[in-house]
């Protein structure tokens, strides 16, 4: 195999380019003047020790992990509302810069433990001194009552090991289940929410 330098190179290029060019949704909605269904992007490349983690416990061999890993390079787009999260998956499928390959809906299909989110995994072609390089990477696409949740679960997922004692599990299928309901009830008053933004906007502005 490559040196890892050279392996993450272009998954490091992806990364920024595709954070450029999915906050540039965020400023055409702002530019306009109507509700942006995005409300922050963050990026990032799988730490090495992460990859190998995930290798041996899916048995990858190491020349398979550019096809076998899709998130090696991961976006996050935040949205304040679930019913952005659609629109926003309707953006990244209408897009040409790249091919969606796969998608998964644990929104409506809840993983287990009462993990949320819509990942989109693509083919980012990615341009090197050497040509074209297309390498998987995925975007994930929840809300911020999500996100603090999926936050909270991955640092305790890290602590344990994966095998959370039994009322630990529990409390964060509450948990889980209470952003639910904060989403739902966000939902609900989502015109009121969205007109006093713009009314805090146009003071701060003026």
């Amino acid at each position: 195999m490559e040196s890892w330098d050279d392996f993450l190179a272009p998954y490091k290029q992806a990364v920024e380019e595709l954070k450029v060019k999915l906050k540039g949704l965020r400023k055409q909605f702002e530019r306009e003047n109507i509700h942006s269904p995005i409300e922050f992007v963050t990026g990032r490349v799988k730490p090495i020790v992460s990859i190998l983690d995930k290798a041996s416990q899916k048995d990858i061999p190491i020349d398979k992990l550019g096809t076998e890993i899709q998130d090696i390079a991961g976006l996050r787009m935040m949205c304040q509302f679930v019913d952005d999260i659609e629109q926003v998956v309707e953006l990244l499928r209408g897009r040409n810069d790249f091919e969606i390959v796969e998608e998964r809906n644990y929104i409506s299909h809840k993983k287990a433990s009462g993990y949320r989110s819509y990942h989109v995994v693509i083919r980012y072609p990615v341009q090197t001194i050497h040509g074209e390089k297309n390498i998987l990477a995925e975007i994930q696409i929840r809300t911020l009552a999500m996100n603090f949740w999926a936050t909270i679960e991955h640092s305790l997922n890290y602590k344990y090991k994966g095998i959370f004692p039994e009322d630990i599990q529990i409390r964060l299928k509450r948990a889980a289940e209470a952003a639910f309901l904060l989403d739902a009830e966000m939902s609900q008053i989502r015109t009121e929410i969205q007109e006093a933004q713009r009314l805090f906007s146009r003071k701060k502005d003026s």
